[in-house]
């Protein structure tokens, strides 16, 4: 069996990968292929990665193609990653949200987020933390958070919200643990009441989708990094036609709008950057 990708078949592979995800892969990445789709040579018994993406296109059941899709996309998160954008929420952009909605007259103030890239959860409840023990009774307020991803696997976890002690170690204390987490097992389990926050949905941004209402504040951070410059354009809009008036977008710290969608202005808050759209 041929487990080595010839550059014939790296060039298929990264027009398929691009076509069913937009990740962009130069020829630096064949070993990425390589190891991350192993499992998958093996599971098929293809012969050669040329074989397997002959069987991954040619079955319409699309499992093979959402397992290509698992495997190629990173989860590395934890949780407040890069703590800037949580403290951006904390102290800035939820305080000035509910103030202008009680001022609007809005009794049961309504909190609409989308982490639009939610890996295995950790953002989405690292969000949830802060609503909490920002406003207290998160029952008093119309809370609704929007987690999606393009990974099956990766929305699955999410939804359980069940971490392992590893997990649950990367960016998060013990008082914090203690009081938003219950144990289950050798595991941690978030509690129900955070839980309920967050709806969880596989989502492609790069295919038509639609959402009832807009969104206050939507997340996408260090998704943009692994596409080309004319899919980023087309992500941030895509983004954008679902962001609030007056809502903010944060994207990854390392990332950047300017220069792509200039209908997005930057806002700089202590050690932060979101972007606010005009209308």
């Amino acid at each position: 069996m041929t487990t080595k990708l010839t550059p014939q078949g790296f060039s298929a592979w990264s027009q398929y990968i691009h076509g069913i995800c937009s990740i962009e892969l130069d020829s630096s990445k064949s070993y990425l292929i390589e190891t991350r789709l192993k499992g998958l040579l093996q599971q098929t018994a293809a012969t050669s990665y040329e074989d397997l993406l002959h069987r991954v296109r040619g079955d319409v059941t699309r499992k093979l193609e959402q397992q290509v899709i698992d495997a190629i996309t990173t989860n590395e998160t934890s949780f407040f990653r890069d703590s800037a954008p949580f403290e951006l929420l904390r102290h800035k952009l939820l305080p000035e949200l509910v103030d202008r909605r009680r001022q609007s007259g809005m009794r049961r103030v309504p909190i609409r987020i989308w982490s639009a890239a939610c890996s295995t959860g950790q953002e989405v409840y690292s969000t949830a933390i802060v609503l909490k023990e920002l406003l207290g009774n998160v029952g008093d307020y119309d809370i609704r958070i929007l987690a999606t991803d393009i990974s099956d696997q990766a929305i699955g976890q999410a939804s359980r919200g069940l971490f392992s002690p590893h997990e649950i170690s990367r960016g998060l204390d013990p008082s914090l643990i203690n009081r938003h987490f219950v144990a289950e097992g050798d595991k941690w389990k978030i509690r129900d009441e955070l839980r309920a926050m967050a709806t969880f949905r596989t989502l492609n941004l790069f295919q038509p989708f639609s959402f009832p209402t807009p969104f206050d504040i939507i997340f996408c951070r260090n998704v943009a990094i692994y596409f080309n410059e004319s899919d980023r354009i087309q992500l941030f809009r895509n983004l954008g036609r679902f962001l609030a008036r007056d809502g903010a977008l944060i994207i990854g710290s390392t990332e950047s709008i300017t220069g792509l969608c200039p209908e997005f202005k930057p806002q700089r808050y202590h050690r932060s950057v979101f972007y606010l759209q005009e209308k």
